[in-house]
């Protein structure tokens, strides 16, 4: 494993930007809606006050040369502005981009503390009542969509029980513990939504990876020799099953943003998801384009991070 190798893939993952930015901005250039369409209804703005601001934002050149000016100012640094707030557009995603990290950080780190126990688990005991209760849980869990799980979890903890807040609150009046405190009682249960979400899937992959690797030669050699079960499982079995575990964990991960994106919508959590929701509505091209290029971009480095992942499970693999 080498640098070369992650240089190599981040200038691969350049052509896939540049693709994902053209076929976007070409969708939401063609797109019906005008971000200034309400200035054409209101009689106080004048039609020449209306024509200097198009001219002035480029929004009746063509398509090719918009794009080209923005992406010659993307890599200049300038994100551009909002055309509904006129904020940078840069500002606004770094002011969202650590609520949005911090609730699928933790809801996938969630997800991996459930599954990888619970499927190993399941694996050593198949056909068990442990299995057949897990894998029936699992079933139920990702079969039921994460804004009607958001709901029922809303519905109970917060109207009925009174437990939890149901809104998420950027600005808490708190400090010290108390602070602390709050976040994680507004953070349980988005973090539940999309944990539970993802590790329903990952303890059937979990489960199936185990047993397979359960039945090589090596593991029963393990056995033969006297080796305790628990450090076969731990040393021999799980450290070998993880890996294509990994390669799903980071397939998985445009489909988190997209749970993201509907589970800041029930909580009402101010992060880049939310935001990519509210500019879609109202036409923001500049805002759309940089949730987007930022979602593209996680997703790429979390992918060269779960090849990285690869060599330290098994140091038989090189990444060249």
């Amino acid at each position: 494993m080498s640098g070369s190798y992650v240089l190599r893939r981040l200038l691969i993952a350049v052509p896939s930007l540049l693709g994902i930015s053209i076929v976007l901005f070409t969708v939401l250039a063609l797109a019906p809606g005008d971000p200034f369409g309400e200035l054409t209804t209101n009689p106080n703005v004048p039609p020449e006050v209306q024509a200097a601001l198009r001219a002035s934002l480029g929004l009746d050149d063509p398509i090719w040369l918009r794009y080209l000016h923005w992406l010659t100012a993307l890599l200049k640094g300038n994100w551009g502005y909002s055309f509904v707030s006129r904020i940078d557009v840069g500002h606004l995603i770094l002011q969202r981009v650590p609520v949005t990290l911090a609730v699928i950080g933790a809801a996938q780190l969630l997800a991996i503390l459930v599954a990888v126990p619970v499927g190993t688990l399941a694996a050593m005991r198949p056909y068990s009542v442990f299995d057949q209760l897990a894998n029936t849980v699992a079933f139920i869990g990702f079969s039921l969509p994460t804004f009607f799980t958001g709901l029922l979890l809303i519905l109970f903890f917060s109207v009925k029980l009174g437990w939890l807040p149901f809104v998420f609150q950027a600005d808490i009046a708190a400090s010290g513990l108390d602070w602390w405190w709050a976040q994680i009682r507004q953070s349980l249960m988005p973090v539940a939504v999309l944990g539970l979400f993802q590790g329903a899937s990952l303890v059937r992959y979990v489960r199936a990876s185990v047993l397979d690797v359960n039945k090589l030669d090596y593991v029963t050699t393990a056995r033969a020799k006297g080796i305790g079960a628990r450090r076969v499982v731990l040393r021999h079995v799980l450290r070998n099953a993880l890996i294509p575990v990994t390669t799903l964990v980071a397939l998985q991960l445009p489909a988190v943003f997209g749970g993201a994106i509907v589970t800041e919508q029930i909580f009402r959590i101010p992060g880049i998801g939310s935001l990519l929701i509210a500019s879609v509505l109202a036409n923001d091209t500049p805002v759309v384009m940089g949730v987007t290029i930022v979602f593209a971009t996680l997703v790429i480095l979390c992918n060269i991070l779960a090849d990285l992942l690869y060599g330290l499970l098994d140091p038989r693999i090189t990444l060249r």
